[in-house]
């Protein structure tokens, strides 16, 4: 029987590491956002509140939106679970 190795890695270098996902992610999105406008898609995207599609030509106000929910600051909200086991 094959024996489970013990961990190459401490758990500080595996904090470290996974303290890098959210600029490794954010890096990933927007270089998809770069080679997408490249390839000469039209890309879709929130901007303050107002949906704009952007192309190699330039970008263009496609609808305005409201938020779903305007919360006051301070004011607590409750937060609905959904049970998504399937």
């Amino acid at each position: 029987m094959s024996k489970v190795e013990d961990s190459l890695l401490s758990d500080r270098a595996i904090e470290y590491l996974e303290a890098l996902i959210p600029e490794l992610a954010a890096g990933a999105t927007h270089a998809a956002y770069v080679r997408a406008l490249a390839a000469g898609h039209t890309v879709l995207k929130v901007e303050g509140s107002n949906v704009v599609a952007s192309c190699a030509e330039g970008q263009q106000v496609i609808a305005s939106i409201k938020p779903r929910r305007k919360v006051p600051v301070g004011e607590v909200i409750k937060v609905r679970r959904l049970n998504l086991d399937i």
